[in-house]
């Protein structure tokens, strides 16, 4: 690996290119559920609509030769188990948290089923952006790459905390997650903008999986996901419901996805095991701290948990 001609200081340089390259898919499904809570559900399949979103978009680019038409389709693949679970989980008697599971179990096991052929071709894959032309070692150069899709990412970060403070369409989403009977009050539909807030947020999922099979790690594998559309969920509360916290939150968790492959580069195999497991203990840290019966979870939507 690269790192391993620049010695030890190949640790942070790998750490930040793992941070660089492994928070999309943490930012994108963040922000997905993010927009959906803010709405007053929660949706537990994101990860299904992940691994969905990252078999098409490899199917669709090989197919098709074009990457960012398979990033397309990965969205409209989300979407469609969005608008499954966006009706569903608004019927009566219906437990988001028993549809999310299903709804994970369905999208991954579609993802399986479909996507056995094209586990060994190689389909085109997303460009990079060098942001380290200004150096000479390839290390440094390779740390430096960047997907546009994650530049995307970034962008749309600011664009949803803004759609949340500063448009009525942000408002009414306030409004419906926070009190669904002051929304109705008000004549807004709560079915229409929890569908609204739940298809967008599957579209964004569906994304983030195309960014895994077409970016980093650049393949097709039925364990490509390794969970990281369930530790989004934690990821969100840990972000306290806040899209430009989702961003640093993803950050700090591609960067603890990188540390076993950092160290592992240059030599140290010891605990290996322990490093590759950081983003699990961050996450169960996190549930730990925000979950305390002493605090109050600022930014919680007010509706999550109840039926409307």
């Amino acid at each position: 690996m690269a790192t391993e001609t620049i010695g030890w200081w190949g640790v942070p340089l790998g750490i930040l290119a793992g941070t660089l390259r492994g928070s999309a898919p943490f930012l994108f499904v963040s922000l997905g559920e993010c927009l959906t809570e803010k709405s007053g559900k929660i949706n537990l399949g994101l990860e299904g609509s992940l691994l969905l979103g990252a078999m098409s978009a490899y199917a669709v680019s090989y197919l098709t030769g074009s990457p960012w038409v398979g990033v397309l389709v990965a969205g409209l693949a989300g979407m469609v188990l969005g608008i499954i679970h966006g009706w569903l989980c608004q019927q009566p008697r219906v437990s988001d948290f028993a549809l999310g599971i299903a709804m994970f179990i369905f999208g991954g096991g579609l993802a399986f089923f479909l996507g056995k052929p094209f586990i060994k071709p190689v389909a085109p894959q997303l460009p990079a952006i060098s942001l380290a032309e200004w150096s000479s070692i390839p290390a440094v150069q390779s740390a430096f790459k960047i997907s546009p899709l994650f530049i995307i990412g970034i962008a749309i970060a600011p664009l949803m905390q803004w759609f949340f403070k500063s448009t009525r369409w942000g408002l009414y989403v306030r409004a419906v997650g926070d009190s669904p009977d002051a929304a109705r009050a008000m004549g807004i539909s709560i079915f229409k903008v929890r569908m609204f807030c739940i298809v967008a947020g599957s579209f964004l999922a569906g994304i983030g999986g195309s960014y895994l099979s077409l970016y980093y790690p650049g393949s097709w594998t039925e364990r490509i996901s390794s969970g990281q559309g369930l530790m989004a969920i934690a990821l969100v509360i840990f972000a306290r419901w806040n899209p430009i916290q989702c961003l640093y939150a993803s950050l700090l968790f591609g960067g603890a996805q990188a540390i076993g492959p950092a160290l592992q580069a240059v030599g140290f195999d010891a605990y290996y095991y322990l490093f590759n497991a950081s983003p699990y203990i961050l996450t169960l840290v996190v549930m730990i701290i925000t979950c305390s019966p002493k605090r109050t979870l600022s930014g919680l939507p007010g509706a999550i948990g109840r039926s409307d």
